[in-house]
């Protein structure tokens, strides 16, 4: 059976996730395989089908990534949310040029140019700001002390 993959823009969560599945059965696609950024949908999508996935994705935050640059924007946010947010390993055993170069596949020089020119602010830059919305959960939660959190997100 033929296969199509969508990338969807704004999935950051397990919860994302739950909300694509439960919107794609209602539209009677079989959904394949499903990650953050990703669903591989068990058929060929016609532009009809395609126009109400766009609106129910609309509907629920979501949208439908055309270009390969906008789907190579996007991965580099999911590997960083995905490392930042949902991993529960220290940040310092990751070095994130090469990470992403790795997990992507393209020179990080490449990268980097490309996510600065497009989302106007650079791949570090980002990454900061998701350590920072990670530490004000963490701070939330009261389950750790500071030196513990600063030590997770590989600050001093």
């Amino acid at each position: 059976m033929n296969s199509t993959t969508l990338h969807i823009k704004n999935m950051v969560c397990n919860r994302c996730i739950k909300v694509i599945k439960d919107e794609f059965d209602k539209l009677n696609l079989e959904i394949e395989e499903i990650e953050l950024g990703k669903v591989k949908v068990l058929s060929i999508i016609n532009d009809k089908k395609l126009t109400e996935i766009r609106e129910v994705l609309a509907e629920n935050g979501f949208e439908l990534i055309d270009d390969k640059k906008s789907k190579l924007i996007d991965s580099i946010k999911t590997l960083i949310i995905d490392k930042i947010h949902h991993s529960n390993n220290s940040m310092k055993t990751i070095n994130s040029s090469d990470y992403i170069s790795k997990e992507l596949g393209y020179d990080y020089s490449y990268l980097s140019n490309l996510f600065s020119s497009v989302e106007g602010i650079t791949i570090e830059k980002y990454i900061i700001r998701q350590k920072i919305e990670k530490a004000k959960e963490l701070l939330v939660y009261n389950e750790l002390t500071l030196n513990e959190i600063s030590y997770f997100l590989d600050y001093s």
